[in-house]
């Protein structure tokens, strides 16, 4: 059994272990109000350029664009992985990083290959220790997404799709439910899915100005980029809430290992206490 300084040495630890993990915790919740608020307030605009999208991709005008047209065969596929750029979130990372691999795993399988853009370092690392082929990234985006930041990485898959290096574009990222529950979740970008757009009710008729190829390039490209941007904003909500379980789960257990040291080192010196006792009254026996 450890004597008594060392247990005292390891309580003092702890409970400075737990005095960091309930700061980090408060932290997080604050920030984690913030983050919802944001992913709340972007949702709005996504659903009506949605909207827009559905009725343009069931329109019939002069142009087809390539966004629209679904390839008959897949050889390469792009991915955008989603993932946080620090730790001390939980499993939040894991989950969606196995979600990658185990779909990277099928598409081998099937002869597909890969193009990677990462947001997030947690997600970089991952891929670079795959040795996947990374054609853009953005890392260090703080706690509030800033569009201009993920523009040019979501700007090069979507020239790769148009030039043919791949055949399908895919988006893998965690989904905000609820403070205690996030899942991960992998959605088809390109080509659009009827599933996605949804169906629209009735028929828009438009008036092309200057024309419909212009119109269509613009705004099916800002609607990639807002599906980019609120997959970022839910997987920060979704950050900041598994950070402040894991870290209300961690102080917690600091406050039960330090009760079991607490009654260790009392035990440990009543015994002590109780030797020397022992000890006198022996000694005094003797004499």
């Amino acid at each position: 059994m450890p004597g008594s300084k060392e247990i005292r040495t390891k309580i003092k630890s702890v409970q400075n272990t737990r005095k960091i993990t309930k700061a980090m915790e408060m932290v997080a919740a604050s920030k984690m109000r913030r983050a919802q608020d944001r992913m709340r307030h972007a949702r709005p605009y996504g659903e009506k350029i949605r909207n827009i999208a559905a009725h343009l991709s069931h329109a019939n005008p002069e142009y087809r664009h390539p966004f629209l047209v679904e390839r008959d065969t897949v050889k390469k596929v792009g991915l955008i992985v989603i993932t946080t750029d620090k730790g001390l979130c939980g499993g939040l990372n894991t989950n969606v990083l196995r979600l990658v691999l185990n779909r990277m795993k099928e598409w081998e399988a099937q002869g597909e290959q890969f193009e990677v853009c990462c947001i997030g370092n947690k997600g970089l690392g991952f891929m670079q220790r795959l040795g996947a082929n990374i054609v853009s990234q953005v890392v260090g985006l703080g706690d509030k997404p800033h569009m201009e930041k993920l523009i040019g990485a979501v700007k090069v898959m979507l020239d790769g799709y148009t030039q043919d290096r791949f055949d399908r574009l895919m988006i893998l990222s965690t989904r905000f439910i609820n403070t205690m529950k996030q899942e991960p979740v992998m959605e088809q970008l390109l080509p659009f899915l009827g599933e996605r757009l949804g169906a629209p009710e009735g028929r828009w008729d438009y008036i092309y100005e200057p024309d419909a190829k212009d119109v269509l390039d613009e705004t099916l490209k800002r609607y990639i980029e807002m599906l980019v941007y609120q997959a970022v904003c839910e997987n920060m909500a979704s950050e900041q809430s598994a950070r402040m379980v894991a870290m209300k789960a961690a102080s917690d257990n600091a406050g039960n290992v330090i009760d079991e040291l607490t009654l260790i080192y009392n035990k440990t010196r009543q015994a002590s206490i109780t030797k020397e006792l022992s000890e006198i009254v022996g000694g005094a026996a003797a004499v």
